[in-house]
């Protein structure tokens, strides 16, 4: 019986397996044909029903493939996992993981996936490692959120927003209709299709929607009765056009099914009813034998961008423009080149300003499509960049735009999302600088300077940049301080290291500073030192000026002294030329002592070649007069090196900068003291006592343009009103001629006269001695800005 058994056993369990075997080959044949006629879905599910009964690597690879077309990125991640696991898996397998990994935010991980297997990083040279890893760790100051009003649970993307603000896009939203029939995907070749919907997804065909400014939500009709999917709005909005991608049917295009069917791009008209009439077709399109959609119109530059695989190409889909005019004649297809297209796909191109953003899953990126920007010139495209993260995700983004407004949006189908694919609009994080870099007229300075901008914590350039206006722009990152330096050739340089986002509840920081002309060889304070006969040594009458000096050198590094050394007329040329360096060198001398470089003390000397009087060769003159020529002339300047850039001195922080004669009013109080003048009783003649004073009042107000000098004359309290008043005026113009012979200018000084009515000591009320009535016998001097 036992044996009997073990055969009748055996009979059954060789008849069960073919049987078995059998149905196995139909499932996956059944399956093989759902995936060629791009049913992907239900192609995906009786892969899994085909791997439960026999785990075979084609079929894991197979569902893994398929549930990626449908975008379901987890399932195939998955997938992708079982076919790496089995001892047959190959490279590509790996890189297809990866890949899978990637798409489901794995990013930052997939160097470790490798442990374990036969291959390493070299061994994908499609994937840029150190490009995934640093985009995936890169810090974001945007963050991207639904476009509010346009999402569905559909396919939402490719948005466009006109000038009044309405939003049209792509979409496929509606019902799903399950059915055996081929689907037409909007990029595919296809010779077979359904009328009825789109069995890529099962979803309803793609249409143009708009959103209006009213927020009324409507779908645009087309007077293509042949159209199935519609999508890619691109607006001309100065003729009232609308660009887009279109799909026709082949049935009643061709009455036939024979042929390789392919996108095609057409223009309308856009009524105020939502109609799009007067439709026209691309001259460019052959939907026999290649694509073209994703039309951009750029009407600044009158191109517009689209995507092909006509033949000629670099591979796949690569981006072309074409010019117009204001007739609608097209030029022939620019190819962007190698720069931009890739051997596999770009798509989506926009513009805006100088910059090219385009998708691609050419460049290397993070999984999917990408969104790339390049630069725009008359020489072509270049400086291609990823745009990293959260522009792009694992998943598939494009359609990035920047709306007239400054507004940017880009479509993904990230996780996250409403649907298949979502619009997102693309907020800061954050915060806005607006710098507003003035003059000393309060304009908004146009011309160029640099602007240095640094994050204090990570030491981190950020970038700015000017607005039409002039003024700077740049996105802080919140919660951070930072240094600002704006700088320029000729200006003092500005700093600012109160820069703060912390705690700042506003969005845009705003700053204003001046930028200030640095006033080069500016006087400060002058002063004359003088010589015994025949002598360089320095004399203690001119210690206490020459210590001031090298105080106020020591204190600000940004003065330099300038000294112009001096001989009286006698003894020869030579002699006298050499005796006044000798001169200017014992005044750098001097002030080493008190650690002055040298560098800091700029000497000249002149011999007898600049007498300040008729004291020359062979004219009798006293010794007093003689005395006035040995001479050096001091003048402390600021900013003295018109070649160097200096920094604002911490001196004058709160100061007016554009006020040069309040910069240094201080040093000038206290150096430029002016002198009283006193006259003998009943004389207007310049005491030679008084004519060193008044060479400085002269030296200085030759060498400090910006200073008027105001002089008042005054008598004693003796004689009349009337002959009092005269005799003030001639002391008063005294004064004024004296410096006017010194090459004052006469329409800097203003004189008046009080003749007795002001007088230091009232003798009319107490009794004066001599000294009190000589106090009274003056001219006061008074220097003041001239403002």
């Amino acid at each position: 019986m036992r044996r009997i058994f073990y055969i009748i056993s055996l009979i059954l369990l060789i008849g069960i397996f073919p049987v078995h075997s059998d149905a196995q080959n139909r499932l996956l044949r059944y399956a093989d044909k759902q995936k060629d006629l791009e049913n992907f879905q239900h192609a995906a599910e009786i892969y899994e029903q085909a791997y439960s009964r026999n785990q075979k690597i084609t079929t894991a690879r197979n569902a893994a493939e398929a549930y990626s077309q449908i975008q379901e990125y987890d399932k195939s991640f998955t997938w992708w996992e079982k076919v790496i696991t089995n001892p047959e898996a190959e490279r590509s397998d790996y890189s297809n993981y990866l890949n899978a990994a990637m798409k489901v935010g794995k990013a930052d991980q997939i160097g470790g996936m490798l442990k374990g297997s036969s291959f390493d990083e070299s061994d994908f040279p499609e994937l840029d490692f150190d490009l995934i890893s640093s985009m995936s760790s890169k810090k974001v100051n945007v963050k991207l959120v639904q476009a509010n009003g346009i999402n569905s649970d559909g396919s939402d993307f490719g948005l466009q927003v006109d000038k009044i603000g309405s939003k049209f896009f792509s979409s496929d939203r509606g019902s799903v209709i399950p059915t055996n029939k081929k689907g037409i995907r909007l990029d595919a070749k296809s010779n077979l299709y359904s009328s009825e919907k789109s069995s890529f997804n099962d979803r309803s065909f793609f249409g143009i929607y708009k959103y209006d400014k009213d927020s009324i939500l409507s779908k645009l009709v087309s007077d293509l009765p042949e159209a199935l999917h519609i999508s890619d709005p691109s607006l001309m909005e100065s003729q009232n056009l609308v660009f887009y991608s279109v799909l026709r049917d082949v049935n009643k295009i061709k009455g036939s099914r024979e042929f390789t069917l392919h996108s095609e791009i057409f223009y309308s008209i856009i009524g105020s009813d939502g109609t799009l009439s007067s439709s026209k077709p691309f001259p460019l399109n052959n939907f026999t034998e290649y694509g073209v959609l994703n039309p951009f119109v750029d009407e600044e530059n009158q191109r517009i961008y689209f995507v092909s695989d006509m033949e000629g190409g670099v591979g796949g889909f690569d981006i072309y423009f074409v010019t117009y005019d204001g007739d609608l004649n097209f030029s022939e297809p620019v190819n962007l080149g190698k720069e931009i297209n890739t051997p596999k796909n770009e798509r989506y191109p926009s513009v805006n300003g100088s910059t090219l953003y385009f998708a691609s899953n050419g460049h290397p990126g993070l999984g999917g499509m990408d969104i790339f920007k390049a630069d725009i010139s008359s020489s072509g495209f270049s400086n291609i960049q990823n745009m990293g993260l959260p522009y792009n995700s694992p998943r598939d983004d494009f359609g990035y735009i920047v709306t007239k407004d400054g507004k940017r949006y880009l479509s993904s189908d990230r996780v996250g999302g409403m649907g298949l694919d979502d619009i997102y609009l693309i907020e800061d994080l954050f915060k806005k600088l607006i710098a507003r870099v003035i003059d000393c007229d309060d304009k908004i300075i146009s011309e160029s300077f640099n602007t240095a901008l640094v994050n204090k914590e990570g030491g981190e350039m950020i970038t700015s940049i000017r607005n039409e206006k002039g003024e700077i722009l740049a996105d802080l990152e919140p919660e951070s301080n930072f240094n600002l330096k704006i700088s320029k050739k000729g200006y003092f340089s500005i700093y600012d290291s109160t820069l703060s986002t912390i705690g700042l509840e506003d969005d845009v920081l705003e700053r204003e500073y001046k930028l200030v002309k640095i006033p080069y060889n500016l006087p400060v304070m002058v002063d004359i030192v003088y010589y015994d006969l025949d002598k360089a040594k320095i004399r203690k009458d001119a210690e206490p000026v020459l210590n001031k000096i090298a105080e106020l050198m020591t204190k600000y590094d940004f003065l330099d002294l300038a000294v112009a050394s001096h001989t009286d007329s006698r003894a020869s040329d030579k002699y006298n030329m050499l005796l006044s360096e000798k001169r200017a060198e014992a005044v750098k001398n001097y002030l080493s002592q008190f650690g002055i470089p040298e560098n800091r003390v700029r000497i000249d000397w002149y011999g007898k070649e600049k007498l300040t009087n008729d004291c020359g060769d062979g004219i009798p003159c006293p010794e007093l007069k003689h005395q006035l020529n040995r001479r050096s002339e001091l003048v402390l300047e600021a900013f003295s090196d018109s070649n160097k850039e200096y920094d604002l001195p911490a001196s004058l922080l709160g100061k007016d900068l554009c006020d040069e004669n309040s910069l240094f009013e201080e040093i000038q109080n206290e150096m430029n003291s002016i002198p009283v003048v006193y006259f003998d009783f009943d004389k207007s003649t310049i005491r030679a006592v008084h004519e060193k004073d008044l060479e400085k009042v002269g030296l200085t107000m030759k060498k400090l343009k910006n200073l008027q000098l105001y002089i008042a004359g005054h008598t004693d309290q003796r004689g009349n009103e009337d002959y009092n008043l005269k005799l003030a005026e001639r002391r008063a113009k005294a004064v004024l001629e004296y410096l006017v012979q010194r090459g004052v200018e006469s329409n800097r000084i203003e004189f008046k006269w009080f003749g007795k009515s002001q007088p230091i000591n009232d003798c009319g009320t107490v009794p004066c001695t001599e000294n009190m009535h000589q106090l009274n016998r003056r001219t006061e001097l008074h220097l003041k800005g001239n403002k």
